[in-house]
């Protein structure tokens, strides 16, 4: 996987699991203990376990699918380590969206993961929109998923990270 260390996107062993299905996903919760550290959970098994025993969650994260209407429970995250949101497809940009709300509405510090079909020519466009870790599709070589950060030289929209667009910057 790829992670940013500062602005710096660098390849880094995966500590965390993503759990896709749900019934594993409860199994774990059901199981406690260790079951927990360094998995990610989908959001609604998440939030139901967060519901009833915090503690028990304060090692494990969240992933968010793309349809997923979640401000609504967005701040029940927002102490969580890892805040994965979904990209089921490449075409599929509503996860950009989750991330710039969760950064810049609701405030989440954390890891903000891109999982799914991440690819090279996304990476730079999630980074403007605050993920700071990146799942890329294993079909992918990582170290050539690292060039789509520097491809892109100018950029016209604001982001995250500095939201003044080009046409603020030149004059």
């Amino acid at each position: 996987m790829i992670r940013l260390s500062g602005e710096v996107p660098v390849i880094v062993e995966d500590a965390w699991t993503v759990i896709r299905e749900e019934s594993e996903a409860i199994a774990r919760v059901e199981a406690r203990g260790h079951a927990l550290r360094g998995i990610v959970l989908p959001v609604r098994v998440y939030l139901d376990a967060m519901r009833h025993d915090p503690a028990a969650l304060h090692e494990a994260g969240a992933w968010i699918p793309p349809d997923a209407d979640f401000e609504e429970w967005a701040h029940e995250l927002l102490d969580a380590p890892v805040i994965a949101v979904d990209f089921p497809s490449f075409r599929d940009g509503r996860g950009l969206s989750i991330g710039v709300i969760l950064r810049t509405r609701f405030g989440y510090r954390g890891e903000l993961r891109a999982i799914g079909d991440v690819l090279r020519d996304q990476l730079e466009y999630m980074r403007r929109c605050g993920f700071n870790a990146f799942a890329v599709r294993a079909d992918k070589s990582l170290n050539d998923a690292l060039k789509g950060f520097s491809e892109i030289t100018v950029r016209y929209q604001g982001a995250v990270g500095d939201p003044t667009p080009l046409f603020r910057r030149r004059s």
